[in-house]
């Protein structure tokens, strides 16, 4: 934008600054950028200027709001798809389906991305993976609120009934999900040599997934545990660093699942944070501006002091964000564990490890 600096208006300013972020790479698509409240703090302004800088890289198309979250980088803008030839294969008989097995289903509605529209006399190879991978892409994107048996088989372009023959029923399908999720991080073959790093490697893939998947932390009970094979290689990581060092079977169990609990329980939100703005139609920091009133209200009574004065003592430089809050959890975490584990090096023999009885 030409002008002097004088000239240029605050919220202007600042949309050229992240929109140049944008353009040399700094701010990759799909990255979070600023919000409202950081632009607060960062540039020192008004809360209603943060807002009007986010509005102003979203109408010029830089940037998007997406569920789950937040406002990111919006993708460069697509080049028309080559779609290839339909390609039918030659009529074959029928034969028994095994388990597992990919079969051939015509497809009557337009099929995988990139695949043939309706109409086309194409056919799509359905197979139990692509069932759930399907089924995945539509909980990345929806909320499992939004999963079906029938909405996967209308992403796959086939007969409402066709994922049956592979997937018994939706529960069962969930189960296959999460199982697919977990799997998709390994630990190295070489763990760290101490406890501690081995935990927060642990905790940190969870994390991870778990934010490339929000929808997975609603999956489950704590006290119904999900026996899935790649959940149990989480687990197994977990109790083989907290094993041999003079902790009982119990307290080694006690503590994993805390771990555990404290991961999933932290990425719980992730989903209900998109799930109520689906709801709203307001972002966290839309909702957040609008109480504003009612935090003034609350600040400025008398039933609560101590809550005033710590919201006063930080006036705008508070932001609760869940990747945050994960990292500065999990080091009060493994504290409780270190003590733990010293407690138990400094107990009476007779108290032996599990690894030694």
């Amino acid at each position: 934008m030409s002008g002097t600096p004088e000239s240029v208006p605050p919220y202007r300013r600042i949309a050229d600054e992240i929109a140049g972020r944008i353009a040399d790479g700094t701010l990759a698509p799909g990255e979070r950028v600023p919000s409202t409240r950081r632009i607060v703090r960062e540039w020192n302004v008004a809360l209603a200027t943060a807002t009007k800088v986010l509005t102003t890289l979203r109408l010029e198309g830089l940037v998007e709001t997406r569920p789950r979250v937040g406002t990111v980088v919006a993708a460069p803008a697509p080049t028309a798809p080559v779609v290839p030839a339909p390609v039918v294969p030659a009529p074959a008989a029928a034969a028994p389906v095994r388990p597992g097995a990919p079969v051939p289903v015509t497809a009557t509605a337009p099929a995988l991305r990139g695949g043939s529209p309706a109409g086309s006399g194409a056919s799509v190879e359905l197979s139990a993976e692509r069932i759930v991978r399907a089924a995945m892409e539509i909980a990345d994107r929806e909320g499992l609120a939004a999963l079906s048996m029938r909405s996967v088989a209308a992403r796959l372009g086939v007969a409402a009934m066709s994922p049956y023959r592979y997937v018994p029923s939706k529960d069962d399908l969930v189960l296959l999900m999460a199982d697919a999720a977990f799997g998709e991080e390994s630990f190295p073959a070489d763990p760290p040599g101490e406890w501690r790093a081995r935990l927060e490697t642990g905790a940190h893939t969870l994390w991870r997934i778990y934010r490339r998947h929000p929808w997975l932390a609603q999956v489950g009970v704590l006290t119904r545990p999900l026996m899935l094979p790649a959940l149990l290689d989480h687990a197994e990581w977990a109790l083989a660093a907290l094993d041999g060092h003079g902790l009982d079977a119990a307290t080694v169990l006690d503590l994993h699942v805390l771990l555990y609990s404290y991961v999933q329980g932290i990425a719980v939100h992730l989903e209900r944070e998109a799930q109520a703005e689906a709801t709203t139609g307001l972002t966290e920091d839309q909702w957040m501006d609008r109480q504003g009133p009612v935090l003034a209200a609350i600040v400025t009574g008398e039933h609560h002091p101590v809550f005033a004065r710590m919201v006063g003592s930080l006036g705008n430089d508070y932001d609760l964000d869940l990747d945050a809050l994960f990292a500065f959890g999990l080091k009060p975490l493994l504290d409780g564990v270190a003590a733990m584990i010293e407690s138990a090096a400094n107990a009476p023999t007779s108290q032996t490890s599990i690894a030694t009885t």
